[in-house]
């Protein structure tokens, strides 16, 4: 394989905690998708912590190690949305959110102090977490005639695709998810299929 097509995520939602000279700092880590997925977490913690002083968070999308954010919700620059995330980066992983929700316990811990907490809530939760490996898959629809239907499916199986939805008022139509390293070798198999290179049509969808 001459890229990689895999990418490391946590498999469901965990919590972790840390103290420091009286603050609390808990530590919310989820598997995500979309922003608008971040937006409905980070507000429905604000509902279930409306006592605690900063709802701080930082997520990665996507393998494109470009998508990230970090939110450091009033406290200092750079003193807590960053080290959460670099949580999430020194394990690798991406598609996730760790939110910490901050209640001050009434000593100032510093800029460096509070580096450190933010990262240890952020770690705590991520270390309860099971890592689990997900494959990047292109997106395809390809539309066909019943005659066609046996071939279809026999192709798709032989190719381990997830089909995610079929209709089958003709011309029936398959969406399907491939694995990127074995797109190629799929197209070329329906470019040259004995019954399916005339009549059935295939594109990629987003």
């Amino acid at each position: 394989m001459l890229f990689e097509d895999t990418y490391q995520t946590i498999a469901s939602p965990t919590e972790g905690s840390f103290r420091d000279r009286g603050s609390k700092f808990l530590g919310f880590a989820y598997p995500v998708k979309t922003e608008e997925e971040i937006k409905a977490i980070v507000n429905h913690l604000k509902k279930e912590h409306p006592q605690a002083n900063h709802h701080c968070y930082a997520f990665r999308l996507t393998p494109d190690p470009t998508v990230l954010r970090a939110a450091d919700d009033r406290e200092p620059a750079g003193s807590a949305g960053k080290p959460i995330l670099g949580a999430i980066q020194s394990m690798g992983l991406t598609d996730t959110l760790v939110v910490v929700v901050r209640y001050f316990g009434g000593s100032l811990l510093g800029v460096p102090g509070l580096i450190n907490a933010y990262r240890s809530a952020a770690q705590d939760a991520l270390q309860q977490a099971k890592i689990i490996e997900k494959t990047i898959n292109d997106k395809y629809i390809i539309h066909f005639t019943f005659e066609q239907m046996n071939d279809v499916h026999s192709l798709l199986k032989s190719e381990g695709v997830i089909i995610t939805s079929q209709e089958y008022n003709e011309p029936c139509e398959i969406r399907f998810e491939i694995r990127k390293s074995k797109t190629n070798q799929l197209l070329h198999k329906l470019k040259n299929h004995p019954t399916l290179a005339a009549k059935a049509t295939w594109e990629p969808y987003y």
